[in-house]
Formats: structure tokens, sequence, C-alpha cells
């Protein structure tokens, strides 16, 4: 079986021993996550869902990273627009809504919603990671069931500096233990592959050059599994942290981190601390 197509933001191949290859394509802006690539890539990973041939998803980054996180050149318009497109996958809507309704719901649906989701794919899914994965870079690699990163790969979430508390997704304490988790927002420190490996938050650690050839040998080698026994083995490792507060922990710090997106747009103007971060667009309520 040979399949290829390609999205604008997103390149998806399936190869013949039914390994899925997700590519983030924004390599010009180093991956950076508009709304339409999270859209497509969202897309992309409900067709590997659908494909009773795919047994195993990778997903990566053209390009020189693997993702540097949300493109801060996106506006809170923007999302909503994309938003509005598609249905609801959260059951969160009126993106459009003033103060910080709109906003709220919009990253509801697709930051906090998408990484949910992926997170649960019913199928193994393993990032390969190259370069920067900064802050919801990590998003994408902590939602896969295994990350391998290449020994230039270097792990950051600098969120602290512009004023917030983590991303959306925060899965910290349970990526890198509570202190590291602490010692990793508070610094805003950029790790390499082997601190990230040695923390346990990276499986293995490889040459560049031989980042692409390991993954897809060990995606082939999940591939030959049993694929109902490859769903319910992850379900079970799922569950597990989720009977350990995982999910509701996460959900809990959702509002923590809008907490902070509205005592920054009170005192600076902006969502995010603009000594820390490039000034964003001043959001506006509807119908102005």
């Amino acid at each position: 079986m040979q399949e290829k197509a390609q999205t604008e933001l997103v390149t998806y191949s399936v190869d013949e021993a039914g390994v899925a290859n997700l590519v983030l394509n924004r390599p010009d802006q180093r991956n950076a996550q508009n709304a339409e690539l999270l859209y497509q890539l969202n897309e992309c990973f409900d067709r590997a869902a659908r494909d009773n041939d795919v047994r195993v998803v990778v997903l990566s980054g053209a390009g020189p990273d693997f993702s540097t996180g949300h493109d801060l050149k996106s506006s809170q318009e923007e999302m909503a627009e994309a938003a509005k497109k598609r249905p609801s996958l959260s059951g969160w809507t009126d993106f459009e809504a003033p103060g910080a309704a709109g906003f709220y719901a919009i990253e509801q649906e697709i930051f906090l919603g998408f990484t949910k989701r992926w997170r649960n794919f019913p199928k193994p899914t393993i990032a390969a990671v190259q370069g920067n994965c900064i802050a919801a870079g990590l998003m994408l690699a902590w939602a896969c069931d295994i990350i391998i990163a290449s020994d230039d790969a270097r792990f950051s979430d600098p969120v602290v500096s512009f004023g917030m508390p983590g991303v959306e997704w925060f899965a910290h304490p349970y990526e890198l233990g509570p202190r590291k988790a602490k010692e990793f927002l508070f610094t805003s420190d950029r790790w390499n592959a082997q601190e990230a490996h040695r923390l346990g938050m990276v499986n293995h650690v490889v040459p560049a050059a031989e980042l692409q050839p390991f993954v897809q040998q060990m995606a082939r080698k999940i591939a030959t599994k049993p694929p109902f026994a490859l769903k319910l083995a992850k379900e079970a490792v799922n569950r597990a942290e989720d009977m350990g507060g995982k999910t509701m922990s996460i959900d809990a710090f959702f509002s923590l981190h809008h907490l902070s997106h509205q005592h920054n747009n009170v005192m600076f103007g902006t969502l995010m601390d603009p000594t820390g971060a490039p000034k964003m667009t001043r959001q506006k309520p509807r119908g102005s």
C-alpha cells in the first residue's frame, strides 16, 4: 500500500507497513502553530484513525525545528474564523464572544481540546523531535506515546517569562516530576535532549542523521503487533495516569492559565506580558 497526499500546512503519507507519517509543514516559520495548521493536523489524525490499514502514526516537523510553539502573530479573530468553519469537537462555541469568553472557548477547542484528543488517539503515536521544541511544541510531543529526539533537540517552556504559568496542556509534573517541572518553568531554561532523556521525558536520543531511520524502524516494529492489543495497552496506561489525576490536574490548571491571560490583558492590554513576549494584538469586544 502506498498513499501520499499533501495539504497546505501538514503532509500525510502512509507506507506499506501501515505507518502514517504526519509532518508539520511550515519550515520557514519553524513550524509555529496557527489555527489552520492545528485543524489540518487534527484532520490528518482523524484520517489515520479511520484507515484500518494504519497501525502507527509518526509525527514530525519539516525543516530544522520540530515546532517553536504557538504562532504569536495569529490574532484572536483569525483563530475564531478558523474554528467557526468546522463543527465543534469540544462543545465550546461562540468564539467571538467579548471579554474572556471568546478566547477561553477558542483555547478550549483548539489547544486544550485537540491535545486531549491526540493523547487519546486509539493507535500508537511516535514524535520525532529535532531542533527546537518550544512551549506548544511540547504539547504536540507530549500528546504522543513515545518521543524520539535527535541529539540536537532542545526543549523549553519559557512562558513564565511572558507572565504565564505554563502552556495550556499542563503535563509538566507528569513528564518531568514536580521539582524538575518547577525548575523548568521558573527558570525558562532550554534543556537538551540528553537531560530530557535522563528525566524520562524522551525514550531515546539518536544522532540527527539517524532520527528518521530509527523512528521508522521502531514504528514498523510496533506495526507488526495485533492492533486491538495495542489499542488496549495504550488505553490501560492512559487510564492509569488519569486515575492518578493527570487529566483532572490539566483541566484544573487551564483556568489558572486564563486567569494569567486576563491579568495581562488588564495590566498591559496584551494576552502576555510584553516585557517577555512580542507585543500581541489587544483583544477587541465583538462588534467593535
